[in-house]
């Protein structure tokens, strides 16, 4: 498999913490297409920390990150903002949509940023919506719609930039159980597609059915390991 990310002895550290316990510490992943990924740990590990360098919403104290070949750390800030757009899609545990907007501008927004006609992307947000089985309430508010609804409405935004990567904090933490396991149907789906998922969870259950877990410990990786349970 092709590789999508390196992270090469990646440190993160506020000020407001101690140096001798950063946020995260001498972190070395390579990430290839098509993975499904699981990043578990205990509150405070710096799961969040990890999503949030990944997803380029934050940035490293030390080290270097490579997404695509590129290193972020010598690019502009422009260039990064363009990128996150067209590469990664986000997937939040609150869902993180505007009530008071349609399910379809909710879906359209990621494409607000890009050139292009209102009615292709309206298009493009019917087939994504189509895809999450929610094309018929995409004139509905969003606050209209139950949770789970609502993430798939997310996940729905997430795709419909065509990203490489969709990075997924604790998506089914505010959902039933039975909920939950429709959600992770659907991300499996997109897997096999081909996507690139990487899924920050406490649920045992969630990070069985992904190809890999990695558990951090003290924002250190203490385990990175291909679950052969979900392979087989």
């Amino acid at each position: 498999m092709m590789e999508l990310i390196q992270l090469k002895n990646i440190t993160k550290a506020y000020r407001r913490q101690s140096p001798d316990a950063p946020a995260l510490e001498d972190i070395n992943l390579t990430i290839h297409r098509g993975e499904l990924i699981a990043i578990m740990g205990p509150s405070g590990s710096g799961k969040s920390t990890l999503l949030n360098i990944l997803g380029f919403m934050d940035h490293p104290t030390e080290g270097e990150y490579l997404f695509d070949a590129q290193p972020l750390q010598r690019i502009s800030s422009r260039h990064i903002h363009r990128t996150r757009n067209q590469m990664v899609g986000f997937v939040f545990q609150h869902f993180a949509l505007l009530k008071d907007y349609t399910v379809q501008d909710n879906v359209i927004l990621p494409l607000t940023f890009r050139k292009g006609k209102h009615k292709d992307r309206v298009a493009k947000a019917t087939h994504y919506l189509e895809k999450v089985g929610l094309a018929s309430h995409r004139l509905k508010k969003a606050n209209e719609l139950s949770g789970g609804q609502q993430q798939r409405v997310a996940i729905a935004r997430a795709l419909v930039g065509e990203p490489e990567l969709i990075l997924a904090d604790e998506p089914t933490g505010n959902l039933d159980r039975r909920t939950g396991e429709e959600i992770m149907d659907l991300l499996q789906q997109l897997h096999h597609e081909g996507r690139t998922i990487i899924i920050v969870t406490h649920d045992d259950e969630v990070a069985k059915r992904c190809d890999r877990i990695i558990r951090l410990v003290d924002g250190k990786v203490l385990t990175d390991q291909n679950n052969y349970q979900n392979q087989v």
